[in-house]
Formats: C-alpha cells, structure tokens, sequence
C-alpha cells in the first residue's frame, strides 16, 4: 500500500490552526518560519491555510523552527481549568473614580467569542455535551453559587469568581442556590 505523506484523514486544519498560532505566539513571518526550517514558503503557506500535504520531516522541521514539540503541531492545545476568585487578580484602578478593572481572559489571535447571560435555578444542573475541538468557556459568577467546569472536575464558585475550562469535553453547570447567573463566554480559535 503506497502512503502519500500524510494521511488523508489527518486533522489538516489541526495542524494548519497549531501553525498560524505558534508563528504569531513567536511573533515570526512566514518568510523566516519557511526560512529557519528549510521549507518553501509557498509550502509553509499552503499548511498554514489547510491545503498542503505535509509529511512528517517538514512537520519536524517546523516543529524545530518554532521551538515547539512536535505533537504541539498535531493536537489542538487542551487547555486547563483556570480560577480567579472574585477578591484576586491583577486590578487597575482609576485615579478619578471607584472603579476597578480585572483582566481576567484576553483573546487570542484568530478567535471567535460568544457571550451570554446564564440564569440558572437549582437542580440537576446543565450537562453539556463536548463542542468543537479547541472550544474554551469563560464563565463569570454574578450572583448566587453554581459547580461549573468538567463534568468530572466542576469547581464551585461564589460571586464575582471566574473559570475557564475546556468546553469540549462534556461539562457542567449547576446551581447551588436560587437566584444564580453569570455570564459565559464561549470561544472558539
């Protein structure tokens, strides 16, 4: 059986979204990336916007050229459950009011983000079946308490804490108590 370099069932816009992502993580232009790792541009190019056909020595050699392990270019990043409890965090206040602002999630490049207001009251809770590959929620507690996050791992929270956690492995929402809401954040790179 004659393997072309990459199989055809292999997850090309995995690889395509890893590359975009670790170049603008290194803050490299694709001349330099094509460059360091020995490859054609068009080449580079073409893996970047999912058409090319990549085998395993060029892969390698991006890996290499982007300082990253080569199974970093293969599978989407798992990201882990992050917590910011409402009284922590680095704050920026104002000189003129009472006011202070809380990053708690910037956006990364290339990324599509959905908000909405949860109201939610005690019960079994919301059981969400995975989403897409890569999908993070962002969930910011406004009132009330609520076990949010992996379906095997939900975290409690208490108002003003903030989580994010992979959203596509099944996960929960549920409230502790009446009069529950937040607001969440769905992203998607």
């Amino acid at each position: 059986m004659e393997r072309t370099p990459m199989d055809s069932k292999a997850p090309l816009d995995v690889i395509a979204s890893s590359l975009r992502r670790e170049r603008a993580r290194a803050g490299l232009s694709l001349t330099e990336v094509a460059k360091r790792a020995g490859v054609a541009k068009s080449t580079l190019s073409q893996l970047e916007s999912g058409t090319g056909n990549p085998s395993v020595e060029t892969l390698w050699a991006l890996s290499v050229a982007l300082e990253v392990q080569f199974a970093d270019l293969l599978e989407p990043p798992r990201p882990k459950v992050q917590v910011i409890r409402a009284d922590e965090g680095p704050a920026i206040y104002s000189e003129k009011a009472d006011y202070a602002a809380t990053l708690v999630a910037a956006s990364p490049p290339h990324a599509r983000r959905d908000l909405y207001r949860i109201v939610v009251a005690p019960g079994p809770g919301r059981e969400s079946q995975p989403h897409m590959p890569g999908t993070i929620e962002h969930v910011v507690l406004s009132t009330g308490r609520a076990l949010i996050g992996p379906l095997e791992e939900p975290v409690e929270l208490h108002p003003g804490d903030y989580i994010a956690y992979p959203g596509d492995v099944p996960h929960l929402f549920k409230a502790l108590v009446a009069n529950t809401t937040a607001v969440l954040v769905s992203e998607t790179s």
